[in-house]
């Protein structure tokens, strides 16, 4: 079974250390220990804002959920994660950054990369005068068959 959020190891803190400089963030405590939890290990994940908070707290940091929040709209700022909104009230942060599709299921309330190779996006519609496309993201929801 993976796990859910790398292990607070001293290798953990250096991988994060350098995830923060490279995009420009200053390293301090509390980022640190967000983004060991998130990149320590080089895995990619889909996290909440709460699943965060949560796994701190499990950790031993003292984080507020204000502070996950902040940090992580300062992550997606400097471009070390992607907000996926599933619905009006649930985001999620993915530490993979490049272009591909997801995967939402519905019992376990899970986010989930899907095929890339399997995705065809024929045309976009243009966009209105003055603006330009960011991003496009596909979240294709599950449900398991009944």
């Amino acid at each position: 079974m993976m796990r859910e959020f790398a292990p607070q190891t001293s290798k953990a803190q250096d991988v994060a250390a350098s995830w923060l400089t490279e995009a420009g963030l200053r390293p301090t405590r509390q980022r640190l220990a967000l983004a060991s939890l998130l990149m320590g290990d080089g895995q990619n994940r889909h996290v909440t804002a709460e699943s965060l908070f949560a796994a701190a707290q499990d950790s031993g940091e003292k984080v507020s959920l204000a502070t996950v929040y902040n940090t992580l709209r300062a992550f997606c700022e400097a471009g070390l994660l992607n907000e996926i909104t599933v619905d009006a009230s649930r985001s999620y942060f993915d530490t993979r950054i490049d272009d591909h599709p997801h995967y939402f299921w519905e019992d376990s309330q899970k986010l989930t990369d899907a095929p890339a190779d399997q995705l065809e996006i024929l045309r976009l519609p243009e966009p209105p005068e003055g603006c330009e496309i960011a991003r496009v993201d596909v979240v294709v929801r599950l449900r398991r068959k009944t």
